[in-house]
């Protein structure tokens, strides 16, 4: 991350657990009714943060699953049919390449799917700096106390700049994860018990079972954020 927060001091893992619960007829802070350009600024970066982490999911659950099985089925289909055939006879030749040409199709989709991931972890490492930069212009104006006053209720605008790049490592390793498993499922000889197990890795998504977004952050700033709209 910037060199910017070297002053700051150092994050420690977020919680998945956030504050108790606010109650909406007692504001926390006066800050709620006097919002300042970086009240709004986190909260839209943050909400464009939630709807990359559901275009991510969809790309992986939706796009990528479909591929993935689609070329497991596909390879399934052609080996009975292989197997049918009597000894020695060979296979007709435009039922093997209709078959081969939409495995290919199906791993190019696959390849799609991690240069879309791809963009999507640069769109939030794009994000995450741009909060450094703001937190650095904040403290810079404001002084050090103003950025660690709470913005709405408990989390000041420091405490939400330093944890949230926390988020990139799940996603990092989740990226890394789906790329090696679309060149375990490349190859056409990979076994039907592998290729389940490819697929059952693929749509679990385990580095984001603990520290993706809905894992951690959608719960705090439900609590954190004023005005924060309701998941889709």
């Amino acid at each position: 991350m910037s060199s910017r927060l070297a002053s700051f001091k150092g994050p420690s893992t977020p919680s998945s657990s956030p504050v108790a619960a606010r109650q909406p007829s007692t504001p926390s802070s006066p800050s709620r009714f006097s919002e300042l350009p970086h009240h709004r600024t986190l909260r839209s970066q943050l909400l464009e943060l939630r709807n990359i982490a559901y275009e991510w999911d969809e790309r992986v659950s939706g796009q990528g699953l479909k591929a993935a099985s689609n070329l497991v089925d596909a390879r399934t289909e052609l080996d009975n049919e292989l197997a049918m055939l009597s000894v020695g006879k060979q296979p007709a030749y435009p039922i093997v390449l209709e078959k081969l040409r939409f495995m290919e199709s199906c791993i190019e989709e696959l390849h799609d799917v991690i240069r879309r991931l791809d963009k999507l972890f640069q769109k939030m490492v794009k994000i995450i700096k741009s909060l450094e930069v703001l937190l650095h212009e904040v403290h810079k104006t404001k002084g050090w106390r103003f950025v660690e006053e709470p913005l709405w209720v408990t989390w000041s605008l420091e405490k939400f700049v330093t944890k949230l790049p926390y988020i990139l490592k799940p996603y990092r390793r989740s990226l890394e994860m789906h790329m090696e498993l679309v060149e375990q499922l490349r190859p056409h000889d990979v076994t039907f018990e592998e290729s389940r197990r490819i697929i059952a890795e693929w749509q679990a998504q385990p580095h984001l079972a603990l520290g993706g977004w809905d894992a951690v952050w959608e719960d705090i700033c439900a609590v954190e954020v004023d005005r924060w709209n309701p998941p889709r």
